[in-house]
């Protein structure tokens, strides 16, 4: 098993660093918050500063995690040694590809991003099985290096999640709709909801807790998340925006709101159908010169690698 460095210990860099230790391999850890690092020490952890981390890294052969929000992403990057395996956790892949063949070219880079949080912070609010069940992307590009690849893939099932392999365009396309724009309007809705006062608020019960959840998550964090995916989201809103204002249309003109509600739920209904969909099992050979293509339509479909069996990927699609 290879051993595992994390840069950024955090909910998502300390689960990962929990998670990677959990499944047997040698871990240590970097991060840039105090508080962090003494209490990662205090459950047992290796913190180590930045430079110390990636030569035993280098000088060990490690995957690397980076962990860090998208603006910190350069300066961890420009400190990366050339040959060095190097994957990410950070929620936007098209910018963090763009920083690694710019800052990093010498890397073995593949992207990465698991599917899973929560709207607490920093190294207490992580936990091993934060990445149970949830869905792990692994980018999937024309010339990434499959060796890189099995290793991203083996931490995530490690982490007991399953993996789905796609591009950085098509992730960060998909991510901006079920992830930051929910985000967006969630914070939209919160404050909708408080200008309406003492009153509103106290009435507030659980349609307006659920869809203002993330609006809890750090702001720093969210504006580096959404920003950092700028041209993505700005069509998720524009699309979020045509449906509001159709809605307000009809409202105004007939009173009636039967189509945006009835959209809404069979969306709805489509998203239960998927996750509830029986899944048929199918085999991916990592040697085969198609096995990057086979990958990614694997993921175009909603299916997902579970298990690897040597130069094998075992994965299940609808």
């Amino acid at each position: 098993m290879r051993d595992v460095c994390v840069v950024g210990l955090g909910l998502i860099g300390g689960s990962v660093l929990r998670a990677a230790a959990a499944a047997g391999r040698v871990v240590w850890g970097v991060t840039a918050s105090a508080q962090d690092a003494d209490a990662a020490r205090a459950d047992g952890f290796d913190v180590l500063d930045l430079g110390g981390a990636l030569a035993r890294a280098q000088d060990r052969d490690a995957l690397v995690v980076v962990a860090v929000p998208l603006p910190a992403v350069e300066e961890v990057l420009r400190r990366v040694p050339a040959g060095v395996r190097l994957t990410d956790v950070v929620s936007v892949k098209g910018p963090v590809g763009e920083l690694v063949s710019r800052v990093a070219p010498r890397a073995r880079y593949v992207g990465g991003h698991p599917m899973a949080g929560t709207s607490a912070s920093g190294w207490a609010a992580g936990n091993a099985d934060l990445f149970r069940d949830a869905a792990w992307v692994v980018t999937a590009e024309d010339g990434t290096d499959l060796d890189v690849l099995t290793d991203v893939v083996e931490l995530a099932l490690a982490a007991k999640a399953h993996v789905v392999p796609t591009t950085a365009a098509e992730h960060d396309s998909a991510v901006a709709r079920i992830s930051h724009l929910p985000h967006i309007l969630a914070a939209v809705l919160a404050s909708v909801g408080a200008d309406g006062g003492p009153l509103a608020l106290a009435l507030a019960a659980g349609s307006f807790g659920d869809g203002t959840r993330v609006a809890g998550s750090r702001p720093e964090l969210v504006r580096a998340m959404c920003e950092g995916n700028r041209s993505a989201l700005l069509d998720a809103v524009d699309d979020a925006l045509g449906r509001l204002g159709a809605a307000r249309g009809s409202l105004a003109s007939t009173g009636g709101l039967a189509k945006t509600i009835d959209a809404g739920h069979q969306a709805r209904q489509a998203l239960h159908d998927v996750q509830s969909a029986d899944l048929v099992d199918v085999t991916i050979d990592l040697t085969s010169p198609k096995a990057l293509e086979a990958l990614r339509a694997l993921g175009s479909r909603g299916g997902r690698v579970v298990a690897l069996n040597g130069s094998t990927a075992l994965a299940r699609t609808s």
